[in-house]
C-alpha cells in the first residue's frame, strides 16, 4: 500500500515538473532534472528501508515472547473484549396424537431404553449451545439442556484441539460418540420427530460419553476419517460406575467421496463396548406374567457392532436435493441376569443377540419443503437363559417390532422449521398405533454449519 502511494506522489510531481518545464529555459531544464533524479533516489531509499522494517517484525514475530512478558499478554486476552463466544438458543416443542401408552416398551427389548413421546402439548427440551475459540490451540464448546419440566442437564461440554496438524483432531470432556451416522448430530438437526427404533433402543436415543476422542483425517481425495474413544461408560447401555478406568471404548471408520458434481456418499462401521453392572429393568413382562411385570437385574458385557451410509443427490445445487441413508447395529449382550428381584430373586446365566436396522430418505422438492419417509425394524433374537430362569425368561418372543414414519416440513429459514409427522407404529405386540406429532424447532443466535 505504502510502495503505491510513493509511486503516486512520484508520478504527480514528476508532471507537475514536466509542465513547468514546457516553459522553461535549458538551465531550467537541467535544474529540474536534477530535482527529478533526487525525488527518486529519495523515495527509492524510503521504500528500502520500510522493507528492511517489515522483514524484521515479521522475524521479530515468530519468537518466543520473554516470560517476563506472559502476564501481560494472559491479562490482555483474558479481558471481557477478548471473551466473544457464539451463544445459539434452540426452542422446540411438539404436539403428540397417540393411542396407545408411550411407557410402555418395545416387545423384545424391555432391559433397553426405551424412551417413549408423550401425548399432548409437549415443550420439549431447548438447547443452549456456547462456543468460541480459546486460544490458537484449543476450542471449546459447551451444550446444556434445558428441560420441559425445569432443570439443566449437560448435553456436551468439551475442549476440542486445532493445531496438531497432520489431521489429527483430539476432544476431550463430554460428547456424543462419533459412531454410526446419527449419533453426533444434535436433536434439532433431526430429519424426523424422533430417532429410529434401533437407536431408541440400544442407544436411548444418543450414546453420550465422558472420556477423550481421537480422531484422523487422512491427506487424500477421498474421504478417509478413522477414530477411536475411551470413556467412562456412563451412557446406556453402560452403568456409571464409581470407579478408577476406563468403561468403554468405540472404533470406528468413515469413507466417502463425491460422483462428479451430483452425487455424494458415504459409508462406514463402528464397534462399541461397555459392561453393564446391575442394571435395573422395571416392569418387564416375562413369562409368568404378573400384572405391571416384574423388575429384572443384569450385570454382564456388552458389544455393538454396526454399519452406516449415506447417498447425496443433487441436480440443481440446493434448490432440490435427495437424500438416502441407513444404519444396521447388532448387539451381544452376556453375563447374569437376576429375575424378579423384588421378590423370586433368582440369578443364572444369560446371552442375547439383539438387531435393528432403518432406511430413511428425504426430499426437498421445493427451496423450503422436504418430505420424508423411513421404516425401522427390530430383531429381538433368540435368549440362552440358564436352567434356573429357564421357565421364568421369555428367551423367543416370535415377533419383529416395525415403524413406518412420513413425514412433512416448511423451513422459512435455516433458523426455523415446522414438521408434520404420521407413523404407524408396530413395535409393541398387539399393539399398533397411529401417531401423529407436529413440531417447531427456532433457533436463535449463531448457527453454526450442520455435519454431511
Amino acid at each position: 500500500m505504502f510502495k503505491k502511494t510513493c509511486l503516486s506522489v512520484a508520478i504527480a510531481a514528476l508532471l507537475s515538473l514536466s509542465f513547468a518545464a514546457s516553459a522553461a529555459n535549458d538551465p531550467d531544464l537541467q535544474a529540474i532534472r536534477e530535482q527529478i533524479q533526487q525525488l527518486k533516489q529519495s523515495y527509492e531509499q524510503r521504500i528500502t528501508q520500510l522493507e528492511q522494517r517489515l522483514a524484521q517484525a515479521e522475524a521479530n514475530s515468530h519468537e518466543s515472547v520473554p516470560a517476563r512478558e506472559q502476564p501481560a499478554v494472559q491479562a490482555a486476552s483474558s479481558s471481557e473484549s477478548a471473551f466473544n463466544p457464539a451463544i445459539l438458543l434452540v426452542l422446540g416443542g411438539t404436539y403428540g396424537q397417540l393411542k396407545q401408552d408411550p411407557a410402555v416398551p418395545t416387545t423384545g427389548f424391555a432391559m433397553s431404553a426405551h424412551p417413549g413421546h408423550q401425548q399432548g402439548f409437549n415443550l420439549g427440551e431447548s438447547e443452549l449451545g456456547i462456543s468460541a475459540n480459546i486460544d490458537p490451540d484449543f476450542r471449546g464448546v459447551a451444550t446444556l439442556a434445558l428441560a420441559s419440566a425445569g432443570g439443566v442437564t449437560v448435553e456436551n461440554a468439551f475442549v476440542q484441539t486445532s493445531a496438531l496438524g497432520n489431521g489429527l483432531n483430539l476432544k476431550f470432556g463430554r460428547y456424543f460418540s462419533g459412531l454410526g451416522y446419527l449419533n453426533e448430530q444434535h436433536a434439532h438437526t433431526w430429519d424426523f420427530v424422533d430417532q429410529p427404533l434401533v437407536y431408541a433402543s440400544l442407544w436411548n436415543n444418543q450414546l453420550g460419553e465422558d472420556g477423550v476422542q481421537v480422531k484422523w483425517l487422512a491427506p487424500t481425495d477421498t474421504f478417509i476419517e478413522l477414530g477411536a474413544e475411551l470413556g467412562r461408560g456412563r451412557g446406556f447401555p453402560g452403568t456409571d460406575r464409581v470407579k478408577n478406568g476406563i468403561g468403554s471404548g468405540v472404533l470406528f471408520a468413515h469413507i466417502g467421496d463425491d460422483i462428479g458434481i451430483e452425487h455424494s456418499w458415504r459409508t462406514g462401521i463402528s464397534l462399541h463396548q461397555t459392561r453393564r453392572t446391575d442394571a435395573v429393568s422395571t416392569a418387564v413382562a416375562d413369562l409368568p406374567g404378573t400384572p405391571g411385570g416384574v423388575n429384572n437385574s443384569f450385570s454382564g458385557d456388552s458389544r455393538t457392532a454396526g454399519m452406516d451410509f449415506v447417498w447425496k443427490y443433487s441436480p440443481d445445487g440446493n434448490s432440490r436435493y435427495l437424500k438416502v441413508q441407513g444404519e444396521y447395529f447388532q448387539r451381544r449382550e452376556s453375563g447374569l441376569l437376576t429375575y424378579d428381584t423384588a421378590l423370586a430373586n433368582i440369578s443364572d446365566r444369560y446371552a442375547a443377540t439383539q438387531s435393528g436396522w432403518y432406511l430413511q430418505s428425504v426430499y426437498r422438492f421445493m427451496p423450503h419443503w422436504r418430505s420424508g419417509l423411513r421404516y425401522d425394524r427390530l430383531d429381538p433374537g433368540t435368549a440362552s437363559v440358564g436352567a434356573l430362569n429357564a421357565g421364568n425368561i421369555i428367551s423367543h418372543y416370535g415377533f419383529q417390532p416395525t415403524r413406518t414414519s412420513l413425514m412433512l416440513d416448511y423451513s422459512p429459514s435455516e433458523f426455523s422449521r415446522l414438521r408434520l409427522q404420521l407413523a404407524r407404529d408396530n413395535s409393541r405386540q398387539g399393539l399398533p398405533d397411529n401417531q401423529l406429532f407436529v413440531q417447531y424447532i427456532m433457533s436463535l443466535g449463531a448457527h453454526g454449519a450442520h455435519q454431511y
